[in-house]
């Protein structure tokens, strides 16, 4: 799987599995990301959740990314909490769903998360193996 590829599975399949670590003990939950033009996926969560504890407690997620035909995009990362306004306002534009949770960019309870690739690795279901896909 190339790169674009890589891209393209992300955006059609619109949720991903963000996974982080409470106490030694893996924790996943869907999420809605958006790949930024720069590869960084943004995230927005409830600024009350566990998962924002838990990422500043420790910063390396990952996030998985599967399609209906079983392909998959791992990507591992760090993350960082955020108010960054001019990327809340790029992830409030680009993900309509965020509407039925937040009355906008500067509502207190949407936190930003930024999340920079550090390692990604894809799959089709015709591939012997996964591949490293260089986001840099």
């Amino acid at each position: 799987m190339t790169k674009d590829e890589a891209i393209d599975l992300i955006k059609d399949s619109g949720f991903g599995f963000l996974a982080t670590v409470e106490k030694n003990q893996p924790r996943v939950r869907p999420v809605g990301p958006y790949l930024t033009e720069d590869n960084t996926l943004l995230l927005a969560l409830f600024s009350h959740r566990r998962s924002i504890v838990q990422m500043n407690e420790n910063p390396l997620v990952e996030i998985c990314f599967v399609d209906r035909k079983m392909a998959y995009c791992r990507i591992a990362g760090k993350a960082t909490v955020t108010n960054d306004s001019e990327n809340k306002k790029l992830m409030w534009d680009n993900s309509p769903m965020l509407k039925q949770y937040f009355s906008g960019p500067e509502d207190s309870n949407f936190s930003l998360v930024e999340v920079k690739i550090t390692q990604a690795e894809a799959m089709t279901a015709s591939d012997q193996e996964p591949q490293e896909i260089d986001f840099s």
